[in-house]
């Protein structure tokens, strides 16, 4: 490919398949959903000897209420980060959900929310496909635009 093409973002395990929709990308988005499902069973699995751990000590009703509403709201926040993430990109995100070091923690307790997020995503398209895709097409429109030709009557006269 010439250096003056241009080239579209390489996505994990698509690498730039996903432009055209080339060989093995069905499969490949059938492999990634199985794998998120898998992954957010065993997910699930973890988190709920995790939180039975904590209901046998029997630290009180109190104790067991914000644990679960703290999985519930930390598995909702990953799997509304991880879907504006696909969507919309890294810019769209603002405030303290921008910074990875922030939402780390919560990342990590609401994995279960950020696999079906993924997972969902992958039966659409490739996880982060539509918002290379505008960015590839906007660089491709733009590279056409350069190469026509000026209008007829020559050049333009600078002022």
């Amino acid at each position: 490919m010439p250096d003056n093409e241009v080239t579209p973002e390489p996505i994990r395990f698509f690498g730039t398949r996903w432009v055209e929709r080339g060989p093995g990308y069905w499969l490949r988005r059938v492999g990634v959903s199985t794998g998120a499902l898998a992954a957010a069973g065993a997910g699930t699995l973890l988190m709920r000897l995790g939180v039975q751990g904590v209901l046998v000590s029997r630290a009180g009703p109190l104790v067991d209420a914000l644990l679960v509403v703290a999985v519930a709201v930390c598995t909702c926040g990953a799997a509304i980060r991880t879907w504006s993430l696909f969507d919309r990109g890294r810019a769209a995100l603002t405030g303290w959900m921008a910074d990875d070091r922030t939402v780390g923690p919560m990342l990590v307790i609401g994995c279960v929310g950020m696999l079906v997020a993924y997972l969902l995503r992958s039966l659409i398209e490739a996880p982060g496909e539509g918002e290379r895709r505008v960015r590839y097409e906007r660089a491709v429109a733009a590279r056409a635009r350069r190469r026509t030709p000026v209008a007829a009557g020559g050049r333009r006269k600078r002022r």
